[in-house]
């Protein structure tokens, strides 16, 4: 039995580790060989420690058990020209592009008034500019490859839904709204779909760590995991605190495929109700 993806070929950045390697391990299992770029550097206006090579290689190597060809590249979205360079040497060894989950994020807090421009622009140049230029080093070889097809932006619940000390990160991701539905219109000539995703708290190292935990309980010096549990759990309709990253990887994959061949413009939550609340 052949997988959704057989033949193809997807594009992953953040893929190092999270719901980037989720994605990749997730596409891989249904046939399609990956391009993975990671920056693999910290942020010094991110609070906890960013992606390594050696997470690049255990994804490389998840992907590869698979029996899936990968090509992994060291490159920082907000670099064009470095990440263009990136993705024509993954594209050129893989042979076309097929699909592209632009993933890669960050996330610091901090109110409005309080946040340094350094924050502001870190924020900004990653998770909106960095998309864009994805968009832009990947479409000439959708393009190229005359078969249309797929790009996905990892947005967040926080577009549908604000929240306070998360102004720039919200921003950002609001922004990415407008970016995904102009691409739709102008690129749905060429046959190819694009749509966004909108998780809410996932397990991931973006959520999971002392930076965030300060935010959702002030009043504890040091707050646990488990102490912030019920803490997320409040915000969302469904009883639960966060969702796994597979579970984001299940809609991207629905996303892709040809299941979802007339989906497009579309801003879909995977967020255990966070919206509606």
């Amino acid at each position: 039995m052949t997988g959704r993806l057989e033949g193809k070929v997807a594009l992953v950045t953040g893929a190092a580790r999270g719901q980037g390697r989720s994605h990749a391990i997730r596409l891989a299992g249904e046939g399609a060989d990956i391009i993975a770029i990671d920056s693999c550097t910290d942020i010094a206006t991110v609070a906890y420690p960013l992606s390594t090579m050696e997470d690049l290689d255990a994804t490389a190597a998840e992907v590869a058990g698979l029996g899936r060809r990968i090509v992994t590249a060291k490159a920082d979205i907000r670099d064009l020209d470095g990440l263009t360079a990136a993705v024509d040497q993954g594209v050129a060894e893989l042979g076309g592009l097929d699909a592209v989950c632009a993933n890669a994020g960050i996330c610091s807090t901090g109110r409005l008034t309080e946040l340094s421009a350094e924050a502001w622009r870190d924020m900004i140049d990653v998770n909106l500019t960095g998309a864009f230029y994805t968009l832009k080093a990947t479409v000439p070889h959708l393009l190229a490859g005359g078969r249309g097809g797929s790009i996905v932006f990892t947005s967040s619940s926080l577009a549908l839904r604000a929240a306070p000390n998360l102004g720039h990160y919200t921003s950002a991701k609001d922004g990415l709204l407008g970016l995904m539905r102009t691409a739709a219109l102008e690129l749905a000539p060429h046959h190819i779909r694009v749509n966004s995703l909108h998780p809410s708290t996932v397990d991931t190292p973006m959520i999971h760590n002392p930076d965030n935990y300060r935010m959702f309980l002030p009043e504890v010096p040091n707050p646990t995991r488990e102490q912030v549990e019920p803490v997320y759990q409040s915000v969302n309709a469904l009883p639960h605190p966060w969702v796994e990253p597979i579970d984001i990887s299940h809609a991207l994959l629905y996303l892709i495929s040809d299941e979802a061949r007339y989906v497009t413009g579309v801003a879909l939550p995977v967020d255990l109700g966070y919206a509606l609340l």
